[in-house]
């Protein structure tokens, strides 16, 4: 039986804590949309095939569409993320530290956005929850490492394949001389269809998220299947296409300019090649990072065109990629420290 609307805001009203965790789950939702997003529309901006403000809102509204249309024939992604650790001692216990997880994600998320790094909310997530329930054990054993096999593999896909796949696409299917005119236009169904999985992949995570503070503040977080209300749906695309909606230049600018000069063709065989990516992990339920994805796909198509990307703004990006995972889910261990001895 889903989770009505009305019992979830009573929930609210008897719990601070799922409250609190609910009110930092759709900031971060938010900053996913502000953050993340801009990497689907990019080639399209740089390229003019869009104006700014135009891409902002055709990547809002694509984000919000693939939140709903896939999360309600497959929900993997959401399982994976429900049970990537465990929380025990107590409702109250539990629901404090996935409050300090999510701070710990949007301290993270902020200090990537002041730096202009296109870093991962996704890898963030699952290292700021991990860490937390860390802390809240004491131990690694409430680590459920299957999950976290899932994540590795998306991991893996959505670079390397990213990478292999843009740069496919450049030599083997956009060889031929097109005119700029038709690249651009291109370009558009290319940046719908990138934020719309970009939405079904993300989307889908904080809903997990969502699931599991309703969860633990009922003293179960066990189930193996759950059923996802169409409101909750409904909640988590709009704020994350709010958030979109705030722009997200800087990361345009780091992607699209610094790290690698895109023309018209570049900028379409880096769109082909991150919907490849991101179309599969989803069809597979991989959790993979929409960030790695696109950005690698840049990179490929730049290495592919030959002195068009800018490796040593890629190697700042990696390095924050790296740092992700450690760093998160140390913010998460301390901060669930700090908020359990309050």
């Amino acid at each position: 039986m889903p989770l009505s609307f009305f019992d979830f805001l009573g929930q609210l009203s008897e719990n601070p804590a799922l409250f609190g965790t609910v009110l930092l789950t759709l900031a971060v939702l938010l900053v996913n949309g502000w953050t993340d997003a801009p990497n689907a529309i990019a080639g399209a901006v740089v390229t003019g095939a869009l104006p700014f403000r135009p891409a902002v809102l055709l990547a809002a509204v694509c984000n919000f569409m693939g939140v709903l249309c896939v999360t309600s024939v497959n929900a993997s992604v959401a399982e994976t993320v429900y049970s990537i650790a465990s929380f025990g001692g107590g409702p109250g216990a539990a629901l404090t530290a996935l409050c300090a997880a999510m701070t710990a994600i949007v301290l993270w998320a902020g200090a990537a956005w002041c730096f202009g790094i296109p870093t991962s909310e996704s890898h963030a997530l699952v290292a700021g929850i991990s860490g937390a329930a860390v802390a809240l054990e004491g131990s690694l054993s409430c680590i459920r490492w299957d999950c976290w096999a899932k994540v590795g593999l998306g991991l893996i896909l959505s670079a390397a394949a990213g990478f292999w796949v843009g740069r496919l696409v450049y030599i083997r299917i956009l060889p031929v001389k097109v005119s700029p005119n038709t690249l651009r236009a291109a370009q558009l169904p290319g940046a719908a269809a990138a934020a719309f999985l970009h939405g079904a992949q993300d989307g889908q995570k904080f809903i997990g998220v969502f699931l599991l503070g309703t969860a633990l503040a009922q003293g179960r977080a066990d189930e193996s299947t759950f059923i996802i209300p169409l409101w909750l749906m409904g909640l988590c695309a709009l704020f994350m296409a709010l958030g979109t909606l705030m722009g997200g230049r800087r990361i345009i600018n780091t992607v699209g300019r610094e790290m690698v000069t895109l023309g018209p063709r570049e900028g379409l065989a880096a769109d082909l090649g991150s919907i490849a990516c991101l179309l599969g992990a989803t069809l597979l339920g991989l959790p993979v990072s929409t960030t790695h994805t696109r950005t690698c796909a840049l990179l490929g198509v730049g290495a592919a065109a030959g002195g068009l990307a800018d490796w040593r703004t890629a190697g700042k990006i990696a390095l924050a990629w790296v740092l992700t995972f450690p760093g998160c889910m140390a913010i998460g261990y301390w901060t669930a420290r700090i908020f359990l001895s309050v």
